[in-house]
């Protein structure tokens, strides 16, 4: 550019100041970062990993790109407390591209290079020193199923590292590697006083180039993502891309305030979201995983749902808020408390649950026997229970079948022009499904344009409560449709693959 071509810019910049226009934004300075990555960097390692793969050698992937975490969307809720956020989840489908092509959707695979191990698969993150005598955090992702953990230390040293313990739920992991040398550590923050448009830096080994700098923003708080139910996410726009993960997230005065962990893409690398798991949780984790070699957490044996704007009508709330109970386990601390299906949970403990996002990590964290109030809404009414905390099982204790969806069959058409049909659940079908006498309900056989296809209602599903009313035979849903309000919306309990979700049905 020539000397002629900025004048008229030196012009405008003077006018600027003397309108008053351009004085504040003369006054911003971009922060420096260089004495905070001097001070820290030393304590951020490279982790790599070896892992046994079963069966023939599996496409090799990028030199230094980590297979990063893929959860697939599932929007019917699990047992607790499983939270819907308002992102979809299919939005988080793929961490990592295509899971079929490794590419971007739409876009054609490009060139792999043959893998140096053979039968090996390899993963490469990062992670950070909490104690001088070698202790790491990083995720669970990084160094699961690892035959081999190598832990690279700042300035070029190797150790073979052991694993403490790891938590597949948080995605947190501890590692330890044996020396006598006095490591240098990282300052342990807090996340609770970050503020959205605060500064904040990540250092770590994207796609292999150990110790890169980036930075950025904190995007918003509290986040709720797929497979992540226990913990409340801080977002950001910090350039994040595979390799990074388990490495920290620094605020401007050098103190860890989050793990980054995953992100969201399209094509594997940076789209300008990514999520860090705030630093209480990690070290919360961490010292359970270093004392014991596990986690506890606290459990309500729920499973919930968001409330909808439609829903929150149906229920007689102000706007949507809270979360709904769409079912609860048998013996669980909810049920042994006097919890119903349909509760809308608004407090657990004194905190407020805005939505169903907020209420596993409230619960999560609390003191196992500890004997809690909870706030919920029913049948329009502000209602008090008290509840004892559990200790939450293992996922093969949740677990819950997932069976097919019945058969359709003739069916009974329903009044009010829902765009219905239904019909009796059999004995065949109640074994299929897995339903109890006791629940009741009827098959879904015809969904066609009208109220019933709009509120999500789909053929296979078993209808079991109408307006929060059971329903049993065809004739008791007619009867309940008939009485209902035109116009009015009215919340449905479905049974979907195993799954109960309330539905917002908007009566014609």
């Amino acid at each position: 550019m020539s000397t002629k071509r900025l004048r008229p810019l030196r012009a405008l910049t003077g006018l600027g100041l003397g309108l008053g226009v351009a004085a504040p934004l003369a006054a911003i300075e971009l922060p420096d970062f260089a004495e905070l990555v001097r001070d820290n960097s030393a304590a951020v390692v490279n982790i790599s990993t070896r892992k046994e793969l079963p069966g023939e050698a599996p496409e090799a992937l990028p030199p230094g790109v980590e297979p990063q975490r893929a959860p697939s969307g599932n929007p019917a809720p699990r047992p607790h407390s499983v939270a819907v956020d308002g992102a979809s989840p299919a939005f988080f489908e793929e961490f990592f591209g295509d899971p079929e092509g490794g590419g971007a959707p739409g876009r054609e695979p490009g060139p792999q290079p043959e893998d140096p191990f053979g039968d090996e698969g390899q993963s490469l993150g990062s992670g950070f020193l909490i104690s001088d005598d070698g202790t790491i955090l990083t995720n669970h992702h990084v160094v699961a199923q690892a035959e081999e953990v190598i832990v690279r230390l700042a300035d070029g040293r190797e150790h073979d590292a052991d694993l403490v313990g790891s938590d597949e739920r948080t995605d947190l992991a501890v590692l330890e590697i044996d020396t006598e040398d006095e490591l240098p550590t990282v300052s342990i923050g807090s996340s609770d006083g970050l503020e959205v448009g605060e500064w904040v830096l990540a250092i770590g080994s994207p796609f292999g180039f150990e110790h890169s700098v980036t930075a950025g923003i904190v995007s918003a708080k509290g986040r709720s993502l797929p497979h992540g139910n226990y913990v409340p996410y801080i977002q950001t726009d910090v350039a994040i891309n595979p390799g990074n993960s388990g490495g920290p997230l620094f605020n401007l005065h050098g103190d860890v305030v989050g793990i980054n962990s995953q992100i969201y893409s399209r094509t594997g690398g940076f789209m300008g979201l990514s999520f860090a798991i705030p630093i209480e949780l990690a070290m919360d984790v961490a010292g359970q995983l270093i004392e014991t070699g596990e986690v506890e957490r606290g459990w309500l044996g729920v499973m919930i749902q968001d409330v909808t704007r439609d829903l929150a009508e149906g229920f007689g709330l102000d706007r949507p808020r809270g979360a709904l109970v769409s079912e609860l386990l048998e013996d669980s601390p909810a049920a042994d408390a006097g919890i119903e299906s349909g509760d809308v949970i608004l407090e657990f403990d004194g905190e407020v649950v805005e939505s169903s996002a907020a209420l596993p990590p409230i619960v999560g964290r609390s003191a196992i026997g500890e004997k809690v109030r909870v706030l919920i809404l029913r049948d329009g009414e502000e209602k008090t229970v008290e509840v004892e905390v559990a200790a939450l099982p293992s996922e093969e204790e949740l677990a819950a079948p997932s069976p097919e969806p019945g058969r359709p069959g003739g069916d009974h058409e329903l009044e009010g022009d829902l765009g219905l049909g239904v019909e009796p659940v059999g004995d065949a079908e109640r074994r299929e499904l897995e339903l109890e006498e006791e629940e009741g309900g009827v098959i879904v056989t015809r969904v066609d344009d009208g109220p019933a296809a709009d509120a999500g209602v789909r053929v296979g599903d078993v209808l079991v409560s109408f307006d929060r009313e059971p329903i049993a035979t065809p004739e008791e849903l007619a009867e309940r449709v008939s009485d209902a309000e035109p116009g009015s919306t009215v919340p449905v309990l479905v049974i979907r693959d195993g799954h109960p979700s309330f539905l917002a049905l908007q009566m014609p």
